[in-house]
Parts: C-alpha cells; sequence; structure tokens
C-alpha cells in the first residue's frame, strides 16, 4: 500500500503567535530543508511558465531570493533582486508600499531589466499584496512586461490576491491557509 503523496503545504511549519501574538506565522525554513519539498515547491512554482518566453526572475527579498534563484536555474533565465531600501549597492529606482503600520521601500538596480524584457515575480508568501504590488510598479518602471507572480502560499482573508490581479497580473500560488 502506497502512502499518500505530501504537498507542498504538508512541508510547511505554522508556528503559533510568532512574531506577535496572535499571529500564526507560517515558516517556509522547513520545506526549503527538505531536498524533496523544496524541488516540489521549485517545480510547481515554474510549472505554468513552462514553454512562455521569460527573460528575468525577480525574487523578493528575501525568502524570494532563494525560491527565484532556484526558478531562474530551471527556466534558464536571469535573476534580479528586489530588496529593502538602501541594501543594493548600485544606483537604485524606489518604490513605498504600505504596511499594517507606516511605510516602507523596495529598490531595484536601474539597469537590472531592460525595456520589453519579460519577468516573473517570485515570492514565498503573498498577504496583503503591498510588496507584491511594489515589484511589480518597480518592474513597469523599467519596462517589463510582467508575465505572472508566483508565490508558495497565500493568505486570501487579507487580499493580497485582489491587489496584484487588480494590477493586470496573474497569481500563481502552490497552497493557501484560511484565517491567517
Amino acid at each position: 500500500m502506497s502512502r499518500p503523496q505530501k504537498t507542498v503545504k504538508d512541508y510547511i511549519r505554522s508556528i503559533v503567535d510568532f512574531p506577535h501574538e496572535g499571529i500564526v506565522f507560517r515558516d517556509v525554513t522547513t520545506l526549503f530543508a527538505d531536498a524533496r519539498g523544496f524541488r516540489i515547491a521549485v517545480d510547481q512554482l515554474l510549472s505554468p511558465y513552462a514553454g512562455i518566453p521569460i527573460d528575468k526572475v525577480v525574487g523578493l527579498e528575501a525568502r524570494g531570493f532563494i525560491l527565484g534563484g532556484a526558478v531562474a536555474h530551471q527556466l534558464t533565465t536571469g535573476f534580479v533582486p528586489i530588496r529593502k531600501k538602501g541594501k543594493l549597492p548600485g544606483t537604485v529606482i524606489s518604490q513605498a508600499y504600505a504596511l499594517e503600520y507606516g511605510e516602507a521601500v523596495m529598490e531595484i538596480h536601474d539597469d537590472a531589466i531592460r525595456e520589453g524584457e519579460r519577468v516573473l515575480i517570485v515570492d514565498d508568501l503573498l498577504a496583503t499584496g503591498g510588496t507584491a504590488a511594489a515589484a511589480i510598479g518597480l518592474c513597469r518602471r523599467l519596462g517589463a512586461q510582467v508575465m505572472g507572480a508566483a508565490f508558495v502560499i497565500d493568505l486570501p482573508d487579507l487580499g493580497g490576491r485582489r491587489v496584484v490581479e487588480d494590477a493586470g497580473v496573474e497569481v500563481h500560488a502552490l497552497c493557501a491557509f484560511d484565517g491567517d
């Protein structure tokens, strides 16, 4: 008798009351640490884009670097990081976005993407959509065509999918956790 196949969601650890009381943190480091789980996640993230020309994969700080680098490797394309303000050494463009309490800024090198390049945005988690929307804005300001946004986890109750889709970008998420 064969055991049921594990899904990506089975590899994700939930940590209650982190980083604050009342929050359930979805920890993808357990997914990354398991060779099979990590492979499943990368394969499923890139699956909808196989055969679609992608010039660059754009990963969002920090876990999007791990996933995005692996996806870029599999798609045989370049990788571009989008980082928090002040972390990139060259000339950058910036995009502010709203947080629950306040504002943050993301940056990309101003020469990382050329006009007309097709990009795929990759990150671990889609919550409110603020970070993803900022990434879409940065890529488009550089003249990119955003072909999609791929995430391991969607938290549908926080509305991020709607924010990204309202920006005209299709969302691909491997799993969802309701109520958090």
